[in-house]
């Protein structure tokens, strides 16, 4: 049921098949649902790698010598951060704890 205004009166009304009840008196909570139809097409957004700084690594993957790196704090802050990796030519990342 979904709160609507019919002539300046408040309803619960029942998207599926019509139904009709009065809202007076009702305390309504409103939850906004995002509905995905079949024929949507999802956005990827490509990374901007050409901005992260590249270093000399074999990629695990592939065995190319370069590739972008990143350093992120994964854990506490008392422990050390998390250096993360893409492979330059395969994309394939990986990380790297200190």
């Amino acid at each position: 049921m979904r709160p609507v205004k019919v002539q300046n009166k408040s309803v619960l009304k029942c998207p599926k098949c019509g139904y009709e009840e009065d809202a007076t008196g009702v305390s309504l909570s409103v939850k906004t649902v995002i509905e995905r139809k079949p024929t949507d097409t999802p956005v990827v957004i490509k990374e901007e790698t050409q901005q992260l700084p590249k270093t000399r690594v074999i990629c695990p993957k592939c065995g190319n010598e370069e590739a972008y790196y990143w350093i992120q704090q994964t854990r506490a802050a008392d422990e050390p951060p998390t250096r993360f990796y893409k492979c330059t030519r395969c994309g394939y990342t990986w990380r790297e704890y200190e």
